[in-house]
């Protein structure tokens, strides 16, 4: 085999694996696509080029390599590191001991097994680790938000806050990690911020508009104090977004929603970092919105080393 790929035809993909994304609540043609174009950045033009260093220094032979964690967390997109296998090396691999998303993993753990032609396998591994490495930090993150919540009723929830093109995996590794899913785009539920009650002239006026334009849709207000809480309360808001609140503010808007019996969600959000997660849970918040889980989250080590004794 030379250094290129099969570029396996996405109807030729293992059935079960796409019937496994799409049950994860993952689109596997976009995960395909994602694939594709990541392929195409190692392999230009549009990755029907060559791997040099492998052409140069590999035999034709085929290894058994294995992916393993380097540290302790939470694993998420082997399913979409398995895809990058099948995708370089068609019919030419076998994969084992894949462990399931949403696994907690230790130090020295292996992952995946991958069994295929040594170039193949080198020219899928980078793509392969970039996906599995990013998505597992996410649910590390979040799992240790969720840990820090434990026993507590409030619950760790992400933001828009994505990488461009990443937002359904990297939700889809929230929810591996335990955390909550907060709105998709900006058309399955109304957010109402700042420069929106700015612009409608008041939290009042801006959840009316938006109740009025779009009824059937859940609505979100942003408030920074009391008062704007006790007018949407008034109105059984559904949604109310805590912002930048102190401890005490947060559970006096518990407070208030407790006594208005209108079953409101309250979140809070801005400038909450772990040390204070506790802290906030105990107010009787909700959820907590982390920012972080995805825009900052460190990658998660996982590691491919070909056997010495091949």
């Amino acid at each position: 085999m030379s250094a290129s790929i099969a570029a396996t035809p996405y109807d030729a993909l293992p059935a079960a694996l796409v019937t496994e994304l799409a049950e994860a609540g993952l689109d596997p043609r976009a995960v395909y696509a994602a694939i594709v174009e990541a392929l195409a950045e190692d392999l230009p033009p549009n990755g029907t080029g060559i791997d040099v260093t492998s052409e140069a220094t590999l035999p034709d032979e085929v290894v058994t390599a294995d992916f393993g964690a380097r540290e302790a967390g939470v694993v998420a997109g082997l399913g979409v590191a398995a895809m990058v296998f099948h995708y370089v090396l068609g019919d030419e691999v076998t994969l084992s001991d894949r462990v399931a998303d949403g696994t907690s993993v230790a130090a020295g753990d292996v992952v995946l097994r991958v069994t295929g032609p040594v170039k193949g396998v080198l020219i899928a591994e980078r793509t392969a680790l970039n996906f599995a490495c990013h998505l597992s930090g996410v649910a590390t993150a979040t799992a240790a938000w969720v840990g820090a919540l434990a026993g507590t009723n409030a619950r760790v929830l992400d933001t828009r806050k994505t990488l461009p093109g990443y937002r359904a995996l990297q939700k889809y590794a929230v929810r591996c990690g335990g955390g909550v899913n907060h709105r998709f785009s900006l058309s399955d539920m109304a957010l109402v911020k700042d420069n929106h009650v700015v612009a409608a002239g008041g939290v009042l006026p801006a959840y009316r508009a938006v109740k009025e334009r779009y009824p059937d849709l859940p609505v979100e207000v942003e408030v920074t104090d009391l008062d704007q809480v006790r007018d949407l309360l008034g109105v059984g808001c559904e949604r109310i977004l805590l912002d930048n609140m102190s401890n005490a503010m947060m559970a006096e808007a518990v407070e208030l929603r407790d006594a208005a019996g209108t079953g409101t969600v309250l979140e809070a959000s801005g400038g909450l970092t772990f040390d204070r997660a506790r802290e906030v849970a105990g107010t009787g918040v909700d959820f907590i919105s982390v920012g972080a889980l995805t825009h900052s989250v460190k990658v998660f080590d996982i590691g491919l080393d070909l056997p010495e004794d091949r």
